[in-house]
């Protein structure tokens, strides 16, 4: 007897995933995709179907009774495979379309799945592109990216998701310069709606978002003045987060600097993040941004880094070093994941 093939099996599942199939079967064939996407040779078996992930993408933007929320789940892992983005596209070129409108969509259910699918798409460039065409291609009236800012930043937009993925969104697309200008423009007031949302308690996944958002923000030097300024004044929200519960004498607080940064006390609340962070790589970035502040003076012409001219020679030990610091830190990590943990007196072994 012949034995059927995994990519056969698979096939079969398409009948009961299209629109108009009865709604446990759908659910049922929906929830076994789901599974096989909780693999890599599951998602793998599954990049091959076309007609299967197109009907995988209907049914997650189709309306109740259809397993909407499992056939977005099962979308968010298919995304989370870089390898799958260009399948994706090219079974649903829509999809990018499709899933922000359910995403800024306050009566859609699972909004927070499609932004979760689309955080993990706009990763890639391609994805990113797309995506930031729908955007550019939304409603006459309204900038798509305002719309998307307006949800993240608005408690309670959608009463059904809480949209935490929208952060990851935007961190991505503010890679592209155009996303960037958007952020930038002095006259939208974005960066100041979001920098709140760094101290956001209830959801790294988006207060992750923001700080990558404002950390590519930062690329664009000719803006330093104006965020670090009283129109914006980025810094607060920066160290806060930072910040520990200790006391910084008079003589401390008021040092001497040639940057507003230093002013404000970056140094401080630095060193002693730098003396109680676990972290081997939190660590190592905090001794190079302190070697910043309390450096001297840079030379005329080099007080921009993005515009200084490198030697290639030095520019490849500088990259030998760093990539041997990065090493250094992965092997600490390690260490610490396998080590024994400590175990309380007394207490019996799990």
């Amino acid at each position: 007897m012949s034995q059927t093939s995994p990519k056969a099996e698979v096939a079969k599942l398409l009948p009961f995933l299209t629109l108009g199939e009865r709604a446990d079967l759908q659910a049922a064939a929906a929830q076994h995709v789901l599974a096989l996407t909780g693999s890599g040779p599951g998602r793998t078996l599954l990049a091959g179907q076309a007609a299967l992930l197109r009907s995988l993408v209907e049914l997650a933007v189709a309306p109740p009774p259809a397993p909407a929320r499992d056939a977005a789940r099962a979308l968010v892992n298919l995304a989370a495979d870089p390898g799958l983005h260009k399948p994706l596209l090219e079974a649903e070129p829509g999809l990018p379309v499709r899933l922000l409108g359910c995403a800024l969509d306050p009566q859609w259910p699972w909004a927070e799945e499609a932004a979760a699918v689309l955080a993990n798409l706009s990763r890639e460039p391609v994805p990113c592109a797309a995506l930031i065409e729908a955007l550019a291609a939304a409603e006459p009236g309204e900038s798509g990216l305002e719309r998307l800012v307006r949800a993240l930043c608005t408690p309670g937009y959608n009463a059904r998701a809480p949209l935490h993925y929208l952060g990851p969104v935007l961190s991505n697309l503010s890679q592209r310069p155009a996303t960037r200008a958007f952020l930038l423009d002095r006259n939208r007031c974005v960066v100041q709606r979001l920098l709140p949302l760094t101290q956001y308690p209830d959801s790294s996944v988006r207060r992750g978002g923001v700080v990558g958002t404002l950390r590519n923000c930062c690329f664009e030097h000719r803006h330093h003045e104006w965020l670090l300024g009283p129109e914006v004044d980025i810094l607060p929200f920066l160290l806060l987060p930072l910040a520990g519960p200790e006391d910084f004498s008079e003589e401390e607080m008021e040092p001497p600097g040639r940057k507003q940064v230093r002013d404000q006390g970056a140094y401080l609340i630095l060193r002693e993040l730098h003396s109680w962070e676990p972290e081997s790589d939190v660590q190592v970035t905090c001794e190079k941004l302190i070697q910043v502040l309390i450096g001297d003076e840079p030379e005329q012409g080099l007080e921009n880094l993005l515009e200084v001219q490198v030697p290639e020679e030095v520019e490849r030990q500088l990259q030998q070093q760093d990539h041997q610091e990065r090493e250094q830190c992965e092997r600490e990590q390690q260490d610490l994941e396998l080590g024994p943990g400590p175990q309380a007196e007394g207490a019996a072994p799990t």
